[in-house]
């Protein structure tokens, strides 16, 4: 596997990180219509339903399915929802998930044996000053329980993204469209028990056409294509390549919230974000720099 991205690989990235950060504002749109944990139902639902008819399940055990269909359903997406209906703003969620990034090194390093290159720890090290800048200046935008959900969600995120690595080469699109079956029933019993049959019955009959896009984006541009392509660069490159791509992830998301809802962008905020670019600016940077001197 490659130590550098390719400039279509990149671009691929770019792309999805691109669509992952503008939907903080298409969740907070679908959170008005709809209950966090019905939300992540019905985008899980619309991923699954009706792909998994026209596409071949992939060669990959039953197991693996369900543990990725869980983590991401349940784990990631079920308490970032929840997070964001009242305890975080988009913007500072979309900055927070990617801590992520930190956990899904460590982890391959861990138990993949996946080498981490001193200038991708001090990457990450310039990048996670960022999320000090949160710590300490986010009692405005983020309760502390919101925080702790998006950080565990970032777990779950993280812990994902090996097992979709362990996958290999598969059909990326037919993996996260059968992965997601497994996240369907969980997160329905969970809906259930937490938010109650009235409320399903009520968001579902009054909910507009804005929030049945929202639900029909998460599903379409965030599952199958953003999370289909994510899975096809991970089978293909080192977790510390792919993931700090991620890191753009606020900046769109910053922007975004900022331009569309009128979240306000104060200098930590900026602060916060510039560090988490230079971080991925370092990392891609010194990548394809590193290599020069030695061809010389």
């Amino acid at each position: 596997m490659t130590q550098r991205l390719p400039l279509s690989h990149f671009l691929l990235a770019l792309a999805v990180v691109a669509v992952w950060g503008t939907n903080f504002v298409v969740i907070h749109w679908g959170l008005q219509e709809f209950g966090p944990l019905m939300l992540a139902t019905l985008r899980f639902s619309l991923a699954a339903l009706p792909c998994v008819f026209f596409l071949r399940r992939p060669a990959v055990p039953w197991r693996e399915l369900a543990a990725y269909g869980v983590l991401v359903g349940v784990g990631q997406f079920g308490l970032l929802y929840i997070a964001m209906q009242h305890d975080i703003s988009s913007g500072l969620a979309s900055l927070v998930i990617q801590m992520q990034v930190f956990f899904t090194v460590a982890l391959a390093a861990g138990l993949l044996g996946e080498r981490v290159r001193g200038f991708q720890i001090a990457a990450m090290a310039v990048a996670a000053a960022g999320l000090v800048f949160i710590a300490v200046n986010a009692q405005q935008s983020a309760t502390p329980r919101g925080l702790v959900l998006t950080i565990v969600a970032a777990t779950a995120w993280a812990a994902s993204n090996l097992v979709v690595k362990k996958a290999g080469k598969v059909n990326a699109l037919a993996y996260v469209a059968w992965s997601s079956l497994f996240a369907m029933p969980p997160l329905f019993a969970l809906t259930i028990a937490l938010e109650g049959w009235p409320s399903i019955v009520r968001s579902v009959s009054h909910a507009d056409l804005a929030g049945w896009a929202a639900a029909l984006w998460q599903a379409l541009a965030n599952s199958l294509f953003g999370y289909g392509i994510w899975s096809w660069l991970l089978a293909r490159h080192p977790a510390a390549d792919v993931t700090p791509m991620a890191m753009l992830v606020p900046v769109f998301g910053l922007g975004a919230s900022a331009l569309v809802l009128g979240e306000p962008l104060p200098g930590w905020k900026l602060a916060a974000a510039g560090l988490v670019v230079a971080g991925l600016a370092l990392n891609i940077v010194w990548a394809r720099l590193r290599p020069l001197p030695q061809a010389a």
